[in-house]
C-alpha cells in the first residue's frame, strides 16, 4: 500500500494543482435494445445482461478528469513525466483488479540537443533562421518549459548547406515530377509538406534519390487557415504550429530498431543488438519538421519553373520547384543512447480458456501534452478498465484472459507494443484479438478499421452504444459514410497504390489496417485478429505543443461524452471476445474481401502492361477460403459443438495468413494479406506481396507472391474445413 500511495502522489505532484477525481459522478444512461443474438454465443441472454451492467459504468465526467490529469505536463517516452503517467495508469488498473506490471524496455531512442534551420537568399541575406518556438495568443500550456524541441525521431545528426527543392507532398509521383522537369535533387535539401503519405516516405524516397536533408512542412492548405479558423480560435494549426514524428522507416519493422524480431529487454547483452548504422529501419539523411511561418520565407524565394497547380498549397504567393537560389543550412545535433519506456500490463485471468488472451491496448507518450494523441484513448481505456472493474467486483470472471495494456514509446515508432509482443510471441499464437484505441477522440464522427473477419462484430458493437447524437453509434456512423461518388474516386486513389475500397458490412465502409499505430505488431507480425476504432473531427493540431487538454474542450469534446461513448465500445469489444463460446470471426467477409483485392490486382497488372500473370489459383483459392468461411459461419451458428477444438480451429485461420518467409525484402512483415506500404507507410496495401511487384512491374516477383498467397488461402481454408 505504502508503495502504491507514493507512485500516486509522485504523478500528482507533477500535475501542479490538480484535483483527484471523485469516486463515480453520474453517467449518462445507455437506452439502445440490445441483440437477441450474438455471433459466438450460444445463448446470449446472459452477455445481454452483462453489457447493461457494463454500460451503466463508463462516465463522461471520469474520463474528462483522467485526461486533465493525464495531460497536465509534457510526456515524452522516457521522461521522469511519462515514468509518473505509467505508475498512474497501472495504480487505476490495479484499483478496478487487474493483476498488474510496470514493464520496462531498454530502447534506443534520440533527443534533440540542438536544432537550427537558416535560409539565405542568393545575395547571402539571411532570410530566416528558426524553429520559431510555438506560440499564440492565448494557451495556458504553451510556455511549459518542459516541451522538447520539435524533432523528427530517427532523423540522424547532421550538418547540410545546400539548395532547397520544392517537391511538394514527396510522393512517388511528385519525384517523378521533378525527374520530367529534369529538376535533379542530389546534394539539395528537399522542403515537402505533410500528408499523402508517411513522413518517414517522405524521407525515403528523397534519400533513395540522394538528397542531401529533408525539411518537414505543414501547409495551412492541408490542416491550417486554408481549412478553418485557427487555433485558439478554431481547431486548425496556427503559423508556429509544428508536427513533429517518426521518421523511423515503419514500413521495414516498427521497435527498437537495434532489436529486430526480439525483445529490447533490460537485460539485454550489448552483443546481441545490431549496430544502429546497420539498422534496415534507420534514415540515412537529417531531416526536421517546420511550421509554415518558418516555411514560407524559404518556399517564397525559390526559383525555377512555377509548380503544377496541384502543387500548390495555401500560402500567399506562387510557389516554384527550384532548386534554389535559396539556400539552406541545416544543423541538427541528436543524442542517441538507450533509454528506459514503461508499458503498463493489467490482467484478469481466464476461467475456461486461460491461455487464449484477448488483448486491449492505447499507448500513453505523446510528444508533447497529447490530449488527441493519445490520452484520449488513454482516458477511454481507463473508462472501459473501470467498467470491467465493477463487473468482477459482483463476481463475474471472463472466460478468456483479458489484457489491458498501456503502451509507451509509440510515437518513436510502436517502441513499446513492439518489443512486448516479440517477447510474448508465443502466447500470441493463442490470442483471441487485439483491440487497439489511439486518437479516440478528435471530434463527433466515429470510424474503425479491422481484419475483415471482425468487421461485423464491430459493426454489431455499435448498435449497443449509444451515441451522443441520439440514436446509436452504428446510426451516426451510417449517416456518415461518403456519397458514393466520393468512393467512386477514392477506389481510383487507393487503385494506383495497391489499395482497395472495402465492401460495405451492413451499410458500413470500414477502413483496413495499415500501420502508424500499435496493432501493427499483433496483425501483421504476429496474426492476431485485430481492430482500430476512433472518433474523428478537425484536428489540425497533430504532434504540437497545442494538442492540450484546452484545445480538446474548445474543439474536440467539451463534455466528454465521446470519451464516454469510445470506453463503451472498447468495453463491450473486450467482453464480448472474452466471454464468447466462440470467437465471433467471419470468414466469409474475409473470403469475399480477398477475392475482391485479387480482382482489383489483376486489373492493375493488366493496366500497368502484365498480362501474362496469372491470377487464377490464387482466385480459385480465394473462393475456397470463402467457401470455407462460409461452412465455418454456419457452424458457429448452429448447435454447440466441442468447444475447445472450433476455438482453436477459428483462431489458428488468421495464422494460416502468415508467410513465414515475410515480404520481399521486408522479412518483419509476414501477413500474405495486410502491411503498411513501403510507398505509404500508414495506409494499408492489400496482398501487398502481389501489388508492390506490380508496382514495381517485376512479374517474377509477381508470380512468386501470388504462389505464396495462394498456399496461405488454401491453408486457412483447409483449417476451417475442420469445423465440426
Amino acid at each position: 500500500m505504502i508503495l502504491r500511495a507514493a507512485a500516486f502522489l509522485l504523478f500528482v505532484s507533477f500535475v501542479s494543482g490538480q484535483s483527484t477525481i471523485p469516486p463515480n459522478p453520474p453517467s449518462t444512461p445507455a437506452s439502445p435494445a440490445l441483440p437477441a443474438a450474438m455471433l459466438g454465443f450460444r445463448d446470449a441472454a446472459a452477455q445481454t445482461k452483462l453489457d447493461r451492467q457494463f454500460l451503466q459504468v463508463p462516465s463522461a465526467a471520469l474520463a474528462g478528469q483522467e485526461l486533465k490529469i493525464l495531460t497536465a505536463a509534457p510526456h515524452i517516452a522516457g521522461s521522469k513525466e511519462d515514468h509518473a503517467t505509467a505508475q498512474y495508469v497501472a495504480q487505476k488498473f490495479r484499483d478496478a483488479g487487474l493483476e498488474t506490471k510496470i514493464v520496462p524496455y531498454r530502447v534506443m531512442m534520440n533527443f534533440p540537443k540542438k536544432i537550427q534551420v537558416t535560409a539565405f537568399d542568393a545575395n547571402g541575406r539571411q532570410l530566416m533562421s528558426g524553429p520559431s518556438p510555438e506560440h499564440v495568443t492565448d494557451d495556458p500550456f504553451q510556455d511549459d518549459k518542459r516541451i522538447a524541441a520539435a524533432f523528427n525521431a530517427y532523423s540522424p545528426s547532421g550538418d547540410v548547406t545546400a539548395e532547397a527543392v520544392y517537391a511538394n507532398y514527396g510522393t512517388p509521383k511528385d519525384f517523378a515530377e521533378l525527374a520530367a522537369k529534369h529538376i535533379g535533387v542530389r546534394g539539395k535539401i528537399v522542403i515537402v509538406r505533410y500528408g499523402k503519405n508517411f513522413r518517414g516516405v517522405k524521407v525515403y524516397l528523397a534519400q533513395q534519390h540522394g538528397a542531401a536533408g529533408v525539411i518537414i512542412y505543414s501547409d495551412p492548405a492541408d490542416d491550417g487557415y486554408f481549412q478553418g479558423d485557427i487555433y485558439p480560435d478554431g481547431p486548425y494549426r496556427p503559423e508556429t504550429g509544428v508536427q513533429r514524428g517518426s521518421i523511423q522507416y515503419l514500413f521495414q519493422y516498427p521497435g527498437d530498431p537495434t532489436t529486430p524480431g526480439f525483445a529490447s529487454t533490460p537485460d539485454l547483452p550489448a552483443d546481441k543488438r545490431i549496430p544502429l548504422a546497420d539498422a534496415a529501419n534507420q534514415p540515412k539523411i537529417p531531416s526536421t519538421p517546420l511550421s509554415y511561418g518558418d516555411a514560407a520565407p524559404i518556399l517564397q524565394a525559390l526559383g525555377g519553373p512555377k509548380s503544377p497547380h496541384a502543387w500548390q498549397g495555401a500560402l500567399p504567393f506562387t510557389y516554384h520547384m527550384g532548386p534554389g537560389p535559396v539556400k539552406v543550412h541545416m544543423f541538427l545535433q541528436q543524442d542517441y543512447a538507450l533509454h528506459t519506456i514503461w508499458d503498463v500490463i493489467g490482467k484478469i485471468p481466464g476461467a475456461q480458456y486461460p491461455n487464449d488472451p484477448v488483448l486491449v491496448g492505447n499507448h500513453r507518450d505523446a510528444w508533447v501534452f497529447g490530449a488527441v494523441d493519445p490520452n484520449s484513448g488513454t482516458a477511454s481505456m481507463l473508462e472501459a478498465v473501470h467498467g470491467i472493474g465493477t463487473l468482477l467486483q459482483s463476481g463475474w470472471k471472463p472466460k478468456r484472459t483479458l489484457i489491458f495494456a498501456s503502451w509507451d514509446g509509440e510515437e518513436e515508432g510502436l517502441l513499446g507494443s513492439t518489443e512486448w509482443a516479440e517477447g510474448h510471441a508465443e502466447m500470441l499464437a493463442h490470442a483471441a484479438a487485439y483491440f487497439n484505441v489511439d486518437v479516440a477522440v478528435s471530434g463527433p464522427t466515429f470510424d474503425a478499421q479491422a481484419v475483415p473477419s471482425l468487421k461485423s462484430f464491430v459493426v454489431n458493437i455499435a448498435k449497443e452504444v449509444p451515441s451522443p447524437l441520439g440514436g446509436t453509434v452504428y446510426d451516426a456512423w451510417l449517416a456518415n459514410q461518403q456519397p458514393s461518388d466520393a468512393k467512386s474516386r477514392s477506389l481510383d486513389e487507393h487503385m494506383d497504390q495497391g489499395q482497395h475500397n472495402s465492401p460495405l458490412v451492413e451499410g458500413i465502409r470500414m477502413g483496413d489496417l495499415g500501420s502508424g499505430s500499435d496493432y501493427t505488431p499483433f496483425i501483421q507480425h504476429l496474426g492476431v485478429p485485430s481492430t482500430d476504432i476512433g472518433s474523428t473531427g478537425p484536428y489540425g493540431v497533430y504532434h504540437s505543443a497545442f494538442d492540450d487538454y484546452t484545445w480538446f474542450t474548445k474543439f474536440a469534446d467539451p463534455t466528454f461524452a465521446y470519451l464516454q461513448q469510445q470506453a463503451r465500445i472498447l468495453g463491450l469489444e473486450a467482453l464480448h471476445m472474452a466471454d464468447a463460446d466462440l470467437p465471433p470471426y467471419d470468414y466469409a467477409e474475409y473470403g469475399a474481401e480477398v477475392l475482391g483485392y485479387l480482382q482489383t490486382a489483376q486489373e492493375r497488372a493488366t493496366k500497368s502492361g502484365m498480362t501474362s500473370l496469372n491470377f487464377a489459383a490464387a482466385i480459385a483459392a480465394a473462393h475456397r477460403f470463402q467457401d470455407a468461411g462460409q461452412r465455418a459461419l454456419a457452424a458457429e451458428r448452429g448447435p454447440a459443438g466441442p468447444l475447445a477444438q472450433e476455438n482453436r480451429i477459428l483462431r489458428n485461420a488468421e495464422e494460416d495468413l502468415l508467410n513465414p518467409r515475410g515480404l520481399p525484402d521486408r522479412p518483419w512483415f509476414k501477413h500474405t494479406v495486410y502491411a503498411p506500404g513501403e510507398y505509404t507507410g500508414y495506409a494499408a496495401v492489400v496482398i501487398p506481396g502481389v501489388n508492390e511487384a506490380i508496382d514495381a512491374k517485376d512479374p517474377a516477383r509477381a508470380a512468386d507472391q501470388l504462389e505464396a498467397l495462394t498456399h496461405a488461402l488454401d491453408r486457412a481454408a483447409a483449417t476451417l474445413n475442420k469445423m465440426p
